[in-house]
């Protein structure tokens, strides 16, 4: 944790907020048995202004809804949020198939009784975790529904056949959206008005380097030009509409960077991790020819990492 909250004073992040986050780490401590769950990201949030804004809002009891284009940290900003205030994390990945018993749960036979079998956003609320409903723009109408009352000032679920529960005063419920996948749909109005709404920024090529700094220290300077903008290439030219955002992939760039430091040369690393997420034959030969402007046929893995 110390060392989290010395990569955000490095930031600069104002020193009261800092503190405020303390305090509510003290205040509600988490249980033993739910340890396991407060869990470190794998590598810090890089946005002084975005970082203040969802910590404020959150300490003020709000939930955030996180949007912006793909790549842009979304989950990285939920997943330190989460550290950060010290409380168990649960992740909510909407689909078509979630409806609101996949949510707040079901019936189950145990003991010779029908009991609740609690889905994860009941856990969130008696916990006082923070939820992160991932793509909440996939979720159905039925879904939705049962949010309602859990976001706003009631801060209650309504459990049919069972009680109503208040939701711990720690419960946090934060949303990530990307625009146009396929499956997604415009939010209601009152869904959206539950939430503080943050725009995440585009990666820029200081943020994206010191992520790849703190993954791979070792990696040699020109390869790490390299790297940076070949992906800063393909974010303009998805932001352009050239080609679609399947190739934008960093979780892709930093799976092929890990198997370019165990000696796999950078080209078909790469090929795997960003040109290969293109089905498009058209698009994926439009990738490969930005690839190849950065990324020489002949370069081994010693020309990125030694």
């Amino acid at each position: 944790m110390e060392k989290t909250m010395e990569a955000l004073r490095a930031q600069g992040i104002d020193s009261d907020l800092l503190e405020m986050i303390r305090e509510f780490r003290e205040k509600y401590p988490v249980e033993s048995s739910l340890q396991s769950r407060v869990s470190r990201p794998m590598i810090p949030y890089y946005g002084k202004e975005i970082f203040e804004m969802a910590a404020y809002a959150l300490l003020q009891g709000q939930h955030i809804l996180l949007t912006g284009a793909k790549a842009t940290g979304k989950n990285i900003l939920a997943e330190n949020l989460a550290w950060v205030f010290g409380r168990p994390s649960y992740n909510i990945s909407f689909h078509v198939n979630t409806d609101s018993s996949s949510l707040i749960g079901t019936d189950t036979f145990r003991n010779n009784e029908v009991q609740l079998r609690t889905g994860p956003v009941y856990e969130c609320a008696v916990n006082g975790g923070f939820g992160v409903f991932d793509e909440i723009n996939m979720a159905k109408n039925d879904a939705v529904s049962v949010l309602h009352a859990t976001l706003d000032y009631r801060r209650e679920i309504d459990v049919p056949g069972y009680s109503r529960i208040r939701l711990h005063d720690a419960a946090r419920f934060i949303g990530t959206m990307n625009y146009g996948y396929a499956g997604t749909r415009e939010l209601n109005e009152a869904l959206v008005s539950r939430f503080l709404v943050i725009e995440m920024p585009s990666v820029t090529e200081e943020t994206l380097e010191q992520i790849l700094r703190e993954l791979f220290p070792d990696m040699k300077a020109e390869g790490m030009k390299q790297i940076c903008g070949l992906f800063l290439d393909l974010q303009m030219k998805a932001g352009n509409n050239e080609i679609s955002t399947k190739p934008l992939d960093l979780r892709g760039l930093i799976g092929a960077l890990r198997t370019v430091r165990a000696g796999l040369a950078p080209l078909p690393a790469i090929r795997m991790g960003i040109v290969n997420k293109s089905f498009d034959i058209f698009e994926r030969e439009l990738v490969e020819d930005i690839v190849m402007t950065r990324i020489p046929e002949n370069w081994t893995s010693a020309e990125l990492f030694g």
